[in-house]
Order: C-alpha cells, then structure tokens, then sequence
C-alpha cells in the first residue's frame, strides 16, 4: 500500500500531456500539462493511501474490514482518474490551455487543442491505482488472520491473580505482623476520609 500510493504521488507530480495549442491570428503554444491539472484528485487519494496504511498497523479484525474497502475505493478512483486522462487528454489539459491562452469553455478547449501526447505518467499512475485495490483485496481475504495490536496501544492492562495456595501461604507468614501492624491505607481511602473531613495525615 505504501509503495504504490507513494509511486501515484510521484506521477501525479509528473507530466501527463503534452499538448499543443493552436488559435487563429496567434502563435502556436506548446504545453506540458502535469498531473496536478489532468487528475487533481490523485493527490488527495495517494495521501489517503499512505494514512490507510499506517492505519492498518494498529487496527482491529473489524476495522480492518472497512479500511480494506476504503483502499478498494482508493484504488479505484486513482484508476478512474488516470483513466480519464488517457481517454480524453484534451479535456484533462483544459485548466493549462485556459491559463495560458484565455480560451474558456470545454468545447472551445477543445478546438483549439491541435494535438495532445500522453506521456507515460498516467499509466503507471493507472497502475498504482490497480496495486492500491488490490492490495484493498488482500487486507479483506487476510486480515482476520493478522495478529493483533501489541499491548502497548492497550490502555488497561491485567495481571493475573495469585493462587489460591500462594495467598494462603502468604497470609499465614504474615499473620503475626498483620496483628502488630496498622491497617494500610489506600489512595481511594484517602480520598473517602477527605471527603468525610478527615486529615489522612494523622497517625490512626
């Protein structure tokens, strides 16, 4: 999941056409539109990949299930994106050619664009799309045979209880000191007394 959300960030930082502008009356432009104009969802998807994926370090059996059909989605929609772009490159290189020519509207954009070159960007951003579901896939089939979060993410932790013949011996060694000694006190008896309006500093 980290390798090909990280592999769909760096495409989306890439060029993914090339197109060439031609309007009537003026000089021809030449330009080299990058992922961040073509398919600007791809940032935020990557991103979300990459969160998934730590996610999914500490997560339990059920919310595993869910963030494998988030990366599912995530992975499809990185593949509609490139998708989109391959299929229609003009159309995906409408904000540069509005930018730098001031033709607005999608069918003029589109008039105007003489010729549009895809570069390889966007199928390798289609195949991060395609690794990212897939491994979505992978998390749902597998994840109930993971092991669990260690216990350091546990805020409550129990210690298991002596013997029954372990509190008996002990309580028989020490009955003679239990006898002589006060009764020990507590941070919760402490407290009570407080409240009663007693001083828990003074000697019972």
């Amino acid at each position: 999941m980290l390798a090909a959300s990280g592999l769909a960030l760096l495409a989306w930082t890439q060029v993914w056409v090339n197109v060439i502008v031609e309007q009537s009356g003026s000089a021809v432009h030449s330009l080299e539109v990058s992922g961040s104009t073509a398919a600007p969802g791809v940032t935020a998807l990557a991103l979300a990949g990459l969160a998934l994926a730590g996610a999914l370090s500490i997560a339990g059996p059920g919310i595993r299930v869910v963030l494998g059909l988030l990366q599912v989605l995530l992975g499809f929609s990185v593949c509609l994106s490139a998708i989109l772009a391959v299929t229609d490159p003009a159309a995906a290189s409408a904000g540069a050619v509005t930018d730098a020519t001031g033709i607005s509207g999608a069918d003029s954009v589109v008039d105007a664009v003489a010729s549009a070159a895809v570069t390889p960007w966007p199928f390798i951003a289609l195949l991060a799309g395609v690794v990212m579901g897939g491994a979505g896939v992978g998390v749902l089939v597998t994840s109930r045979r993971w092991p669990g979060p260690t216990s350091r993410y546990q805020a409550v932790r129990f210690e298991a209880a002596e013997s029954a013949e372990s509190a008996e011996a002990t309580d028989a060694g020490d009955s003679d000191a239990a006898d002589v000694s006060a009764p020990e006190r507590d941070a919760i008896d402490d407290w009570d007394g407080l409240s009663r309006g007693e001083d828990p500093t003074t000697p019972q």
